[in-house]
């Protein structure tokens, strides 16, 4: 989950708090070409204030005019659909014909809007279950992989923590990953155990850097479904520490930096360390996609659009993937 998404829900929870009328807008389904993915989340106020977004701006204002206006989600909850029409989609500026369905929620004591936040905090991922015809709400714990689901009488919405990023190595190539991971809304940490590397590092706001040895650091993290780990140091006594102990958990993405013959002897040790074939399998190495970049921004731009693939579910046996034919598979040594 997002900051975007965790600031909706802290907002809502602010407003009640604070006696406002609150209405929940949770987008359900999308058609064409639409601003934002199923399960983007946006509330709004009695008075107008808004958090979040469900169009990028195409149909807010319409929406906050009728919220106000009590046309919507008055009693309970309801279902509304913008674009169903091209004269609609125009009207509302959303692209390329493109519709969108919400389903528009007023909440109140029961809506589990603190329960959903303490149990984001503890680091768990929740199922948020909306009866349309009651307004009952449930919430339980769910596995990893589950998505938005909507049949038209409830709806499922999944909540978790935000992605977290563990970046092994403070060198030159780890400050462009971790300040780009930052403008994608990762938590990023970086493990440097080594104090020459630690120079500047503090003034890369928002990045923790830890000094514990990378196998401690990575058991401690207890990483999930929502982390990533890379490991870009070239140190075997660093890398492969991490990595032994990353492709044993859920991670979504758990890369190396290093050319297809320095990743063929990695996987090597790592068998050595009891990392299973079909674990040492799941390493992403030469890392990231082929783009041809060869300097250290273009390199971090290529991991991140890796993880981003890896974490969409972007079939990445193409050309961009596979490096076989390349005879730079690592720009840096």
């Amino acid at each position: 989950m997002d900051t975007l998404d965790l600031d909706v829900l802290r907002s809502a929870q602010q407003w009640m708090r604070g006696g406002h009328r609150v209405v929940l807008g949770t987008v359900v389904r999308t058609w064409g070409s639409a601003p934002r993915p199923p399960g983007s989340l946006m509330v709004i106020r009695d008075d107008g204030v808004v958090s979040g977004s469900v169009s990028g701006g195409c149909i807010e204002d319409d929406l906050i005019r009728r919220v106000a206006a009590g046309e919507l989600a008055l009693q309970g909850p309801q279902v509304t659909t913008y674009g169903s029409t091209a004269e609609e989609a125009q009207r509302f500026g959303l692209p390329c014909g493109g519709s969108v369905q919400l389903v528009l929620e007023p909440l109140h004591a029961a809506s589990g809007v603190d329960e959903l936040l303490d149990s984001i905090a503890a680091h768990r991922r929740m199922r948020r279950t909306l009866l349309l015809d009651s307004g009952v709400v449930r919430l339980q714990p769910v596995a990893d992989g589950e998505r938005v689901q909507f049949d038209g009488s409830v709806l499922h919405t999944v909540h978790g923590p935000r992605l977290r990023l563990l970046i092994i190595g403070g060198g030159q190539l780890s400050r462009y990953l971790a300040s780009m991971a930052l403008m994608l809304d990762y938590r990023v940490t970086v493990c440097e155990p080594r104090v020459e590397y630690h120079d500047g590092w503090d003034a890369v706001h928002g990045v923790e850097l830890s000094t514990q040895m990378p196998d401690d650091l990575v058991l401690a993290m207890q990483l999930d479904a929502a982390s990533a780990v890379v490991a870009l140091t070239h140190d075997p006594k660093l890398d492969d520490l991490a990595l032994m102990e990353a492709l044993r958990t859920p991670a979504f993405y758990v890369g190396a930096l290093g050319s297809r013959a320095n990743n063929a002897r990695r996987r090597e040790r790592l068998l050595g360390f009891d990392v299973t074939a079909e674990q040492a399998d799941r390493l992403h190495g030469p890392v990231g996609l082929r783009l041809g970049g060869l300097t250290p921004p273009e390199i971090a731009l290529s991991v991140l659009a890796e993880m981003i693939a890896v974490r969409r579910g972007v079939d990445l046996r193409g050309s961009l993937a596979d490096w076989s034919a390349s005879t730079t598979a690592c720009a840096v040594p």
